[in-house]
């Protein structure tokens, strides 16, 4: 049986680290796939029958730290950004580095040698003792990463000014180690400090659950732990409170705060039969709610894991890195050596040979390659989260961008899901009561819009459905019962015709584009009898015509896929500006018009909410479910919008764009930085501190970026007048 495991890992430092974690890892007996995340320092493992101790022995073996991971634990802060050690290597260090500053201006301020050396070695030893360490680890697992490279050229620097000074030289490369050590550390609390930003998502949505809850029992209300609460029970929520569960509101009326969930940022109306979301906040009604959802089954902690689980993935491009940063540090081992050697061969001194050496070794740092994807991706995702939109991984956001189709499902996508029985005609002699009495009975139970139009009529008309056995569904038709010894069918025109009934002739009731469904009975004889027509309306969505424009503006084409007839479709595509129209397709015709839209290699996206579009979200190469559907519809999608607004699909696509596209400046920058410095490094044109600030900046400059992200703003973030932006 498969299992995936979670690891946090430890000791990581660049993308060679990310390579030789996965590669122990993939060394273990039963393993089938490991990715390993930089940025949230975290291994996903994919096995068979193997092990937590086992997986966790490779890793310490390969000279890293891995511990198992405790899921929906709060992100702590790393010893490694503490700020401390930073200010003390550059108060030790600013003695060293004035100095050299001054020079040029014919200034010779440059302490003797003892003292030189005593300012710069606790900052070499003990300072700079984590770089020993880890470039230890790495060398025993016959590897070799950052920490590796800043050890070998910091310690060069260092041992040439010792062997210096021991001579009576008066030139000292003191200066250099120092400053690199400390320039390298400034580096990585200012990268740490970036990398916890682009967490900020999942630490906010962490801080919405209530460690208690208010239990009301037949005794009273008391106090518990949320831990403590089960699926039945009943909670109070006074105002100003936040929901520890998921669930349905029995008695009160009040406003809640769903803003970090949803991005909804005005608070919602909420009354008794209601469904409630955990981590909201109760506005100025006491509610009782009845819990539905618990722990790691509510809506909040679904979204922390979708969150999570899009954070710890890897992009299929990053997979191109690690394979190039596998063989890096090797390479760059190599380009020092024979810096050093060409240098020596040129007729330049040993200290000039080494320092230049010590440059390539400072300067070639793999960190800016293995951030520039996962931090994107987790600024990226994390910022859609806060407006409501919930990318599955990696791999959705990458084909999201490249959408070149819309495929949308009219009833509870553009329109609002709530349709009401506009007109009802009785045929084969049969009155109004009599064919709603029968229409309420099949549709008891089901959770369909017609469905409960239908019964919401019949409660306002005082009509009460006679007893109904053997119901069940027809998918992507409509429903059977029996009612009164009757066989009846009550769905659209294709339920019709498989029953051999011509509804075409009839007199339609209704208006134009309203829903049009039929009743039937079937005979024991297996002849069918139409018994009444029904006509439903259900109005766009306020949103649904600027969603459309929003995907037009993004140069997409948008075609609408409905199981509706075609003169219930086609006023609708014409009010919202869409040109093409597929109508009456069953669930299987929407999975082959979804595959017919793909002909050519065409990418595209189908956004639907009801359990009938779950075989095309699959179909799709990225299905988009809204939230107020079923379950079905968003297991199936890679995409999920936290509130009906079709408009987030166009800001969907647009985020995933601007992420793809930050993602590719991060690596073009990351990658160019190297192929120009290592060149002006071995050719004497960049000093080692030089080299040691380009390094740092690399990093800091990459993650920066990333966070350019978190300042997006959709259509929806523009029209916030609230909420977390």
């Amino acid at each position: 049986m498969s299992t995936t495991t979670e690891l946090d890992i430890g000791g990581m430092t660049c993308a060679s680290c990310v390579a030789h974690v996965e590669k122990a890892l993939r060394r273990v007996p039963g393993v089938d796939g490991v990715s390993v995340n930089l940025a949230t320092e975290r291994a996903r493992i994919d096995s068979e029958d193997v092990s937590e101790a086992a997986l966790i022995a490779a890793v310490v073996a390969a000279g890293y730290e891995a511990s198992p991971r405790v899921p929906d634990a709060p992100a702590a802060a790393r010893a490694g950004e503490a700020g401390w050690p930073v200010a003390l290597a550059a108060l030790l260090s600013l003695p060293l580095a004035l100095p050299m500053l001054a020079a040029p201006a014919g200034i010779h301020l440059m302490p003797p040698g003892w003292a030189q050396w005593l300012l710069a070695t606790p900052v070499q030893f003990w300072l700079g003792a984590r770089f020993y360490r880890a470039g230890w680890r790495a060398l025993r697992a016959g590897s070799g990463n950052m920490d590796l490279l800043v050890a070998l050229g910091t310690s060069a620097a260092y041992g040439l000014s010792l062997w210096q000074l021991a001579q009576g030289h008066e030139h000292l490369y003191f200066e250099a180690s120092a400053v690199v050590i400390t320039l390298v550390l400034l580096g990585k609390w200012l990268e740490g400090r970036a990398r916890r930003q682009t967490t900020a998502a999942i630490r906010a949505l962490q801080a919405l659950r209530p460690d208690t809850a208010r239990l009301v029992t037949a005794e009273g209300e008391r106090e518990v732990a949320t831990g403590d609460i089960r699926v039945g029970d009943r909670v109070a929520i006074l105002p100003g409170e936040r929901l520890p569960v998921d669930g349905l509101v029995l008695e009160g009326a009040s406003h809640l705060d769903e803003s970090l969930i949803t991005g909804e940022s005005l608070p919602v109306a909420r009354a008794s039969g209601d469904r409630v979301t955990a981590g909201a906040i109760n506005g100025e009604g006491r509610l009782l709610v009845e819990v539905r959802a618990t722990g790691a089954e509510t809506t909040l902690a679904r979204v922390i894991r979708l969150i999570e689980n899009a954070q710890a993935g890897k992009a299929p491009i990053q997979r191109l890195v690690d394979r190039v940063s596998a063989v890096f540090v090797p390479v760059v081992l190599g380009i020092a050596l024979l810096t050093a050697l060409g240098w020596l061969l040129a007729g330049q001194d040993a200290g000039t040979a080494i320092m230049r050496a010590v440059a390539v070794l400072v300067i070639a740092c793999p960190c800016a390659l293995g951030l520039a994807t996962p931090v994107t991706l987790m600024a990226g995702t994390g910022v859609a989260a806060r407006r409501g939109i919930l990318i599955r991984d990696a791999e959705a956001l990458e084909l999201l961008e490249g959408v070149r189709v819309v495929a949308l499902d009219k009833t509870g996508t553009l329109t609002e899901g709530r349709p009401g029985l506009t007109a009802l005609r009785a045929l084969a002699g049969q009155d109004e009561r009599a064919a709603l009495a029968l229409l309420a009975a099949i549709q008891q139970g089901s959770e369909h819009p017609l469905a409960r139009a239908v019964l919401r009529r019949a409660g306002e008309e005082g009509v009460a459905p006679p007893p109904a056995k053997a119901l069940r569904a027809l998918p992507g038709l409509g429903m059977a019962a029996s009612v009164e010894g009757r066989a009846l069918r009550f769905g659209n025109g294709r339920l019709m015709a498989a029953l051999g009934l011509d509804v075409a002739a009839l007199p339609v009731a209704g208006g134009e584009g309203d829903t049009l469904s039929w009743l039937a009975r079937v005979h024991d004889d297996g002849r069918a009898e139409l018994l009444a027509v029904a006509a439903f309306s259900d109005r766009l969505r306020a949103q649904a015509p600027e969603a459309v424009a929003a995907l037009h503006t993004l140069c997409l084409e948008t075609v609408l896929l409905s199981g509706d007839r075609e003169q219930a479709a086609r006023p609708v595509a014409a009010a919202l500006g869409i040109s093409r129209v597929i109508a009456e397709v069953s669930p299987e015709g929407k999975v082959e018009a979804v595959r017919a839209l793909r002909a050519g290699g065409r990418r595209v996206a189908m956004v639907g909410d009801g359990v009938n579009d779950g075989p095309a979200l699959a179909a799709a190469d990225i299905g988009i479910a809204m939230a107020g559907g079923s379950d079905v519809a968003m297991e199936a999608a890679g995409v999920t919008l936290m509130r009906d607004d079709p408009a987030l699909v166009a800001d969907a696509i647009d985020i995933s764009r601007r992420t793809r596209a930050k993602i590719r400046q991060n690596l073009f920058w990351a990658f160019i930085y190297n192929v120009i410095g290592i060149p002006l490094a071995a050719a004497g044109l960049l000093s080692p501190v030089l080299a040691g600030g380009a390094m740092a900046l690399s990093s800091v400059s990459v993650v920066g970026n990333a966070l350019l992200l978190r300042d997006w703003r959709g259509r929806a973030g523009r029209q916030e007048t609230g909420g977390e932006s």
